[in-house]
């Protein structure tokens, strides 16, 4: 399941997808609102878990899941429903730990909501870039880039991504629903990633009793296929 701004075209699904492959029947899918997927309005989180059980329906019923970054999250909230869900592997769910990224994370959802209540798409994708840290140069070329167009068509879902993280409580980390989670778990964080991406991703794994915690040496939040897929893998047939 992609994170923001991605779909299969576009973002590190497919190639995940390419590596599981060879060892497992892979089924993608663009979460709605991204790529060749509709949507219908209004959106709620619940209306994406019940597209990934239709997705997990036409599968056989059973399946294991991947999500990276916010697809992490909502990977996991999908987990504490009963859907045919075997084994949940995430990467990063970026999740907050700490008050100021509480903080900092309702302020980013507000701005959001505003630009994208304006239809101010190049602002909401600007204010997302910056919010994950991109420098101001580089958003400034990317918007002068061949590729803008293609992230402000996505713009709106960046508001699916923020709810799926409850923006109204800062996205924190969602310990009590974690609980409930009785598949296996495997969490991942890149060993070169921030200490505000590998938190939570320790917190998740410390709230869900089925889970495993693993860090991949010298990856960052853009990981290589290469190197999740193996470990998905392992995790997927143990």
């Amino acid at each position: 399941m992609d994170g923001a701004l991605c779909h299969r075209a576009f973002g590190p699904s497919q190639a995940v997808a390419e590596q599981l492959a060879a060892h497992h029947t892979v089924y993608t899918y663009d979460r709605r609102g991204r790529g060749a997927s509709g949507d219908t309005a209004p959106y709620a989180v619940e209306r994406e878990v019940e597209d990934l059980a239709a997705v997990i329906a036409a599968a056989g019923g059973r399946a294991a899941v991947v999500g990276i970054s916010s697809g992490a999250a909502l990977a996991l909230h999908a987990a504490t429903r009963d859907i045919g869900i075997t084994h949940v592997g995430v990467y990063e769910p970026p999740f907050s730990t700490e008050d100021a990224q509480r903080a900092r994370f309702t302020d980013y959802a507000t701005g959001l909501a505003a630009d994208l209540a304006e239809e101010r798409r190049g602002e909401a994708v600007s204010r997302f870039m910056a919010f994950v840290g991109a420098p101001g140069p580089t958003v400034e070329q990317l918007r002068s880039s061949p590729v803008w167009p293609a992230f402000e068509e996505v713009a709106p879902t960046l508001a699916y991504d923020a709810a799926v993280l409850d923006a109204g409580v800062g996205a924190s980390v969602p310990a009590g629903a974690l609980a409930k989670i009785t598949v296996p778990v495997l969490v991942l964080d890149g060993g070169a990633s921030p200490e505000l991406l590998r938190a939570p991703a320790r917190a998740v794994a410390a709230a869900v009793p089925s889970a495993e915690y693993r860090s991949l040496p010298d990856q960052t939040h853009e990981v290589a296929a290469d190197v999740l897929a193996p470990a998905l893998v392992k995790f997927f047939a143990s």
